[in-house]
């Protein structure tokens, strides 16, 4: 059965969107009445791709599809449509618990469907509050929204709210992201990442004002500006002073092994910023130009055979755009597998 609204004519509808790269906390404290805060933005590569179909019960198919199940459960549960359904299939699935909100991207993609095929309310918020979602942080949220560097204000310890949108700047055009993610054991999520939150001392005062420092007086002026030096030492500077709030469930900085040693490689590899998203283990790197991004990619992945790791690397300049959504008339009909809008490209090791 389906509401007022819904593609009730067969057409499938197609939800992709993006790795979320997680370039850092803003406040772990919470003295002003607001934890957490986040900045970040969309990965080039790699993508998920969700579609759906019109049916009388819920049948899911496909990549991770178990943990998109439990996802369309609770969105129709949340709607109370308990005689709802569709026909989804996961065609392509993010790497999971690698630093790249695979859950989140999931189920906010999973979400995005069954709202188009039921005529529910497509806005990100909403999506996410109704999976659950953006507890801690809301970057991911905001990043499936829209494209460029995202900066989101934290939650009220009461509320349930998403975390407020704050700016979202369009990166310049030449500016490219070459992203790796080594094999290496699942990163903490879930349960696990709550406690390790619960066991983690505050960060100073004065760590805490460095970060609002960096962020509005370098990192914000400098993307404006096209100032990539200036944005990839303010960058790189959040991630040594956030990593080291983290150091002591990390084991470092940066999760120790292949990310940590990956970061350091694209430092003395000349790219401007550099970091790990979220609890890794993926890394990534910002440069200037096709030529920087392919020469950096490529070092990377003979750094990955060099270490004997496995891995996968992407490059390709930052979206401009989030989740792309489009219906089509072909119920069986797959796009060719693509990681984004024309000009974005993605590649793997």
């Amino acid at each position: 059965m389906t509401s007022g609204g819904a593609l009730a004519d067969g057409r499938t509808v197609f939800v992709e969107t993006a790795a979320r790269l997680h370039f850092g906390l803003l406040d772990l404290r919470g003295d002003l009445g607001r934890r957490f805060g986040g900045i970040g933005a969309a990965a080039p590569a790699p993508t998920l791709l969700v579609s759906a179909t019109p049916a009388d019960t819920l049948e899911i198919i496909g990549d991770d599809a178990e943990r998109a199940t439990a996802f369309a459960r609770r969105f129709l549960d949340h709607h109370d449509l308990r005689r709802g359904g569709g026909r989804l299939c996961v065609h392509r699935a993010l790497p999971k618990h690698a630093g790249l909100g695979s859950g989140t991207q999931l189920a906010l993609a999973v979400a995005r469907a069954l709202a188009e095929l039921h005529g529910l309310s497509s806005h990100a918020p909403d999506l996410a509050r109704a999976m659950g979602r953006a507890h801690r942080s809301a970057v991911g949220t905001w990043t499936f929204a829209g494209g460029g560097l995202v900066i989101e204000g934290g939650r009220r310890e009461t509320s349930h709210a998403v975390a407020p949108l704050l700016a979202r700047l369009p990166f310049p055009p030449t500016w490219r992201c070459v992203v790796a993610v080594p094999d290496a054991p699942p990163a903490i999520s879930g349960a696990t990442e709550a406690a390790a939150f619960a066991q983690l001392p505050p960060p100073s005062e004065r760590d805490v004002a460095n970060v609002a420092h960096l962020v509005v007086m370098a990192l914000l002026p400098a993307i404006v500006e096209g100032d990539l030096a200036t944005f990839g030492s303010a960058l790189t500077a959040i991630q040594a002073i956030t990593g080291r709030w983290f150091a002591e469930v990390q084991g470092g900085i940066f999760a120790p092994g292949a990310s940590e040693e990956l970061v350091r490689r694209m430092t003395e590899l000349g790219a401007s910023g550099v970091g790990q998203s979220s609890w890794g283990p993926a890394v990534y790197g910002v440069v200037e130009g096709d030529d920087a991004e392919r020469r950096l990619a490529d070092r990377l992945r003979a750094a990955l055979d060099a270490l004997a790791v496995e891995g996968c690397v992407y490059c390709g300049p930052f979206r401009t755009d989030g989740a792309r959504v489009w219906k089509t008339a072909e119920a069986d009909a797959v796009p060719p597998r693509v990681s984004g809008p024309a000009g974005q490209s993605g590649a793997s090791s």
